[in-house]
């Protein structure tokens, strides 16, 4: 399987195949308990809500982030970093004001993020890249801050490619 399904189906169709995995063995997939204090809640926290995107290239291929993460098949809750769409906009909807991390946003997803590995794709030739609202970024990833608009694009490999600014945030 790929990095991420491409839409709730296929996840739904991919975590009966796989169990408790997804995108890389060993990979949990988050089911309801909290995971690095940000808690599943019957509701959106309506104290702190901001808007990310991210946009991944594996070797210059665009990979969706799915509809729906942040939100566990079969358990009536969502976490406070979720998608509600596969368009690359990150919710981040909390009951109270903290720092949010994209390895937060992968924590939920249950997928890998390290400067080798985002998700199922591996940096194989060359290096990952990683740009923040355009500008090159060569911290640890998982270390990205989510703030307002922050927009993230991350390519594991040639094909590279000059990051095309996000503008469509629906109003968000």
């Amino acid at each position: 399987m790929g990095l991420f399904a491409s839409s709730p189906l296929s996840l739904a169709a991919a975590l009966l195949l796989a169990g408790s995995v997804i995108g890389v063995a060993g990979a949990a997939v988050p089911t309801g308990q909290t995971i690095d204090a940000i808690r599943c809640e019957r509701a959106e926290g309506a104290l702190f809500h901001i808007h990310q995107h991210v946009t991944i290239l594996d070797r210059g291929k665009p990979v969706a982030i799915p509809s729906d993460v942040g939100r566990p098949l079969g358990v009536p809750c969502l976490y406070w970093l979720h998608t509600h769409d596969n368009d690359g906009i990150v919710h981040v909807e909390s009951p109270k004001f903290r720092s949010f991390t994209l390895g937060n946003l992968f924590d939920v997803m249950g997928e890998p993020l390290s400067v080798t590995a985002v998700g199922a794709a591996r940096v194989r030739r060359g290096a990952l890249r990683v740009f923040v609202d355009g500008h090159a970024y060569s911290g640890d990833p998982r270390k990205i801050e989510l703030a307002q608009h922050t927009d993230i694009t991350i390519e594991t490999g040639p094909p590279y490619s000059k990051p095309v600014a996000f503008t469509d945030w629906k109003g968000q």
